[in-house]
């Protein structure tokens, strides 16, 4: 029911929620950071209190999906699959049912992403509302033997709100013996209703060790060098806890985005309007979906971290002084509004297709705008 649909029945289709060449979460093999939230899955399904829906929620990146594949793989293994340790926290490697989930043909095993179109060769903007509906037949099926069936949506902050209503519908009539994971990087945005029907299983970003452990889980499975000792320097405090964002700092030329961030900053209150329109020409092409929101990440994300340096006074000495000069005591508020319009027309021109270009030049001089005052 969750096969991943194939090109010529042989090729399959780009993932909206693969990384780049990176493992995909179903494929990892070791959870990181998040054993107590798999203990509470765990425990609950042992003992015979599984609530029918919860929600994984957490900063993007953070191995929050992971957890749903991981957790999945217990619930529909079989119980000689189950490596226990005593704890139930695994299954086998390679495994039946460790086979089927890695390749998405798990018969208790849906998954609601957002789709590919191989004509346009673009993914959907949302997550549409028959995406969702093919959870009305997968709910019609039996349990195998009286096992489970796992719904996965990664994620729902993907949802348009038709889709949204749906999935609602089936989390106020669940069927027997079905357990739906939620994947969410903004709980506060789903519809009241969802998240009332859903236990929360809140993750934290990962530490500084356990980030750099699952990154180098993640480079050595495809293939790729881990950073040496001081190369982790300037990757940790951008990355804040998400291996997801040190994976493609790493491979999707992050770093270097971000270099052209700090270099436009650090020129404000006067804005390099040559640097800034070279940014949108090199992000405005279809091709560059990926990089472009990455860029859009990377700068939400920083001008959220000068706000809080602003606000606490901690942080790294150029934070500090950055945040100092562009924001200052009276302008907190400004800028928070700014973070706020800038996401909302980030939102709008993914949802719209509109120019990536203008929005990439309307938010650097809103940027320049408020940090003059």
């Amino acid at each position: 029911m969750a096969r991943a649909p194939l090109i010529a029945d042989t090729e399959p289709l780009p993932e909206a929620d693969r990384l780049d060449d990176f493992p995909h979460p179903r494929e990892t093999r070791s959870l990181i950071g998040h054993d107590a939230a798999l203990a509470t899955l765990t425990d609950a399904l042992a003992g015979g209190r599984m609530h029918h829906a919860w929600l994984l929620a957490g900063p993007k990146g953070i191995g929050k999906a992971t957890l749903a594949y991981q957790f999945a793989k217990i619930a529909l293994a079989r119980p000689e699959e189950r490596d226990l340790f005593g704890q139930g926290m695994s299954i086998e490697p390679n495994s039946p049912t460790d086979r089927q989930i890695r390749a998405m043909s798990h018969p208790g095993l849906l998954v609601i992403r957002r789709t590919y179109d191989p004509k346009t060769k673009r993914f959907s903007q949302t997550i549409p509302v028959d995406e969702v509906r093919r959870l009305k037949m997968f709910l019609a099926l039996s349990a195998e033997s009286q096992g489970w069936r796992v719904v996965i949506v990664d994620s729902a902050d993907d949802m348009n709100a038709n889709a949204a209503n749906a999935l609602l519908k089936s989390l106020e009539e669940p069927p027997p013996r079905t357990i739906f994971l939620v994947v969410t990087s903004a709980p506060g945005r789903l519809l009241a209703t969802i998240r009332s029907r859903c236990r929360i299983a809140a993750l934290s970003p990962l530490s500084e060790t356990d980030l750099k452990r699952a990154a180098a889980q993640a480079l050595t499975n495809a293939g790729k060098p881990v950073p040496e000792a001081h190369e982790w320097e300037p990757l940790l405090p951008l990355a804040q806890g998400s291996v997801g964002r040190i994976l493609t700092l790493l491979g999707g030329g992050g770093l270097a985005l971000q270099a052209r961030i700090d270099a436009i900053l650090n020129g404000l209150p006067k804005l390099d309007a040559k640097a800034v329109h070279a940014l949108g020409d090199d992000l405005q092409a279809v091709a560059q979906e990926r990089k472009f929101e990455l860029f859009f990440e990377l700068y939400q994300a920083t001008i959220a971290r000068l706000i809080a340096t602003q606000a606490t006074g901690r942080g790294p000495e150029r934070d500090i002084a950055l945040a100092g000069r562009l924001i200052g005591p009276a302008r907190l508020a400004t800028f928070a509004e700014l973070w706020e319009t800038t996401a909302r027309d980030k939102a709008d021109t993914s949802a719209l297709n509109l120019d990536r270009k203008s929005l990439i030049l309307g938010s650097f001089a809103r940027l320049e705008a408020a940090s003059r005052g």
